[in-house]
């Protein structure tokens, strides 16, 4: 197509050429940030439902409120104020009964008793219909104070006169009563309170109401407001100036370019030939600016992988020899002056080798998981169960100790790295006889047919489980979830388990949803036939 310095030249030379010189504009592709009338109308109309959906929402969620509050004063708090006058006036009739039978012994006395005990269910239900704590406890100190003064005066001063025996103290009645009296006016009060709180509540709500109505109005004429101002910036002033344009162009000004503002339908009257090649030569020159970047990051990547190549030669050699050095000569300082050396010293020396020892299991750690995806071998078909017998042998020491059993089943055949896939394999069998429990570690491995053809393999096993809340954390690196003088290790198993998988196009999670036990899955691509990783 030629190099842009000519595109660039062309274009200045095309730019400056009269409508008499043959230039004639060309169909221009709109640039992209504006949009059509109907999308401009949508918009607008769809802004008001959303406003006038949100104000009916608020103004019914106000009326609601004024509609509960004004239930709860009415239906509630009223009914249960009469009735705890109406609960006071029956226990005072029947205080007034007794005592009237006991002073004259006659039954017609009682008939005030009788009659406020059969009323006092129907008050006190009203009274526990107010259902709140303050209530409820009134109610019980009443409760209480009314069957004291029955169990110790009402009913043995009745049966007493009934059966012409010796009618217990006045006094004692009279002390039992007042606790009543005290314990019902208490709850009258109390009662009192939430009639006053209930009416607070019911102007309150009356307020909001009207706040609500006031602001919702006042919200729909800004929102009425900004679509007009909108209809006039965005339609009515492009389309307005569209004209000018193109009354300025008609006017024989055919040097003009005009100007690509507004909605699409009037952008669409303003294309331009050198908008166009403008257009061409920006994309070529863009084109050219990418390569350069693409370039440099190139080089960039090629750099730092040359850089981390040295950093693993540098921790797999000049790394470890300096740990092994301190642990060697802290060895030879306790064999040969241990003698000399107090227990503390012993301690100390072993904290020494004990730290070097897992630095150096810690760096070959991490030596393994960066070379995941660096150094690729060739993928080759295998069946999985051969990986499992792999990492079974690797783990025939620990296997043999703990009393485990892996159980396989019907397993497929994958397209992997054999050496990276068995890794995977030992490390889930390995945690599951690291973290078992009570009883002898028992490890499940199965596969079954996975979606968009993959096969979808679980590790299962009965050991003390992982909980939900760290289902990711233990694919982290170095994400510990107990102390390590508890359950050795560096905390890289499960995340070069992640690395792996993924490195096969795979995925690999926590199964939640087992009893007991961990369960992990994942995913690998079924096999079709053995190909290489791309270099």
């Amino acid at each position: 197509m030629g190099s842009p310095d000519r595109f660039r030249l062309r274009r200045r030379t095309t730019s400056g050429a009269s409508p008499a010189m043959g230039a004639h504009p060309l169909p221009d592709r709109l640039p992209p940030g504006g949009r059509s009338l109907r999308r401009w109308s949508g918009a607008i109309s769809l802004a008001l439902v959303v406003i006038l959906v949100g104000a009916a929402i608020a103004v019914l969620s106000a009326i609601g409120d004024l509609s509960h509050a004004r239930s709860r004063l009415l239906d509630v708090v009223a009914p249960a104020v009469l009735g705890a006058q109406q609960l006071g006036a029956d226990l005072v009739d029947q205080e007034t009964g007794v005592r009237g039978f006991v002073l004259s012994g006659e039954a017609v006395f009682l008939e005030p008793y009788d009659n406020g005990l059969s009323r006092q269910a129907s008050a006190r239900a009203a009274v526990a219909a107010a259902d709140s704590p303050e209530v409820a406890a009134g109610l019980a100190e009443v409760d209480g104070a009314v069957r004291a003064w029955r169990d110790e005066y009402a009913d043995p001063a009745i049966a007493a006169v009934r059966t012409g025996a010796g009618v217990p103290d006045d006094g004692v009645g009279k002390r039992q009563f007042d606790r009543v009296r005290a314990a019902s006016s208490t709850l009258q009060r109390v009662l009192e309170d939430q009639r006053a709180q209930a009416r607070t509540a019911l102007n309150d709500a009356a307020t909001r109401m009207a706040t609500t109505c006031i602001v919702a109005l006042a919200v729909l004429l800004v929102a009425v407001g900004a679509c007009v101002v909108a209809v006039r910036v965005h339609v009515v002033g492009p389309l307005s100036g569209l004209r000018a344009q193109v009354g300025r162009v008609a006017g024989g000004d055919f040097g003009h370019t005009v100007a690509t503002t507004g909605p699409t339908e009037m952008r669409e009257l303003g294309r331009s030939v050198d908008v166009m090649r403008r257009r061409i030569v920006d994309e070529l020159d863009q084109a050219r600016d990418r390569n350069t970047a693409l370039d440099a990051a190139t080089e960039d990547l090629r750099r730092s992988n040359s850089e981390l190549e040295q950093f693993a030669y540098v921790a797999s050699h000049d790394l470890q020899e300096p740990l092994r050095k301190v642990a060697s000569f802290c060895q030879l300082l306790e064999k040969r002056y241990g003698d000399r050396l107090d227990d503390r010293a012993h301690q100390y020396i072993g904290f020494a080798v004990d730290g070097a020892k897992r630095m150096q299991v810690l760096i070959n750690d991490l030596l393994t998981f960066s070379r995941v995806g660096r150094q690729q071998d060739r993928q080759v078909a295998v069946t999985a169960d051969r990986l499992v017998d792999a990492a079974r042998d690797n783990l025939a020491a620990a296997l043999e100790s703990s009393g485990a059993r892996v159980e396989v089943g019907d397993l497929p055949e994958v397209v992997v790295e054999p050496g990276l896939m068995t890794a995977v394999f030992q490390n889930l069998i390995g945690n599951a006889v690291k973290f078992r429990g009570a009883e002898p570690p028992l490890v499940r491995v199965d596969a079954e047919p996975g979606e968009d053809g993959t096969w979808v393999f679980s590790v299962g096993d009965n050991g003390i489980g992982v909980d939900e809340q760290y289902a990711e954390k233990i694919f982290v690196i170095f994400q510990r979830l107990h102390p390590k003088d508890r359950y050795p290790g560096t905390g890289i198993g499960l995340a070069l388990c992640r690395k792996i998988v993924e490195h096969h196009g795979g995925r690999i999670w926590l199964d939640t949803g087992v009893g007991s036990g961990t369960t992990i899955r994942f995913t690998l691509p079924r096999a079709h036939a053995p190909s290489p990783v791309p270099a």
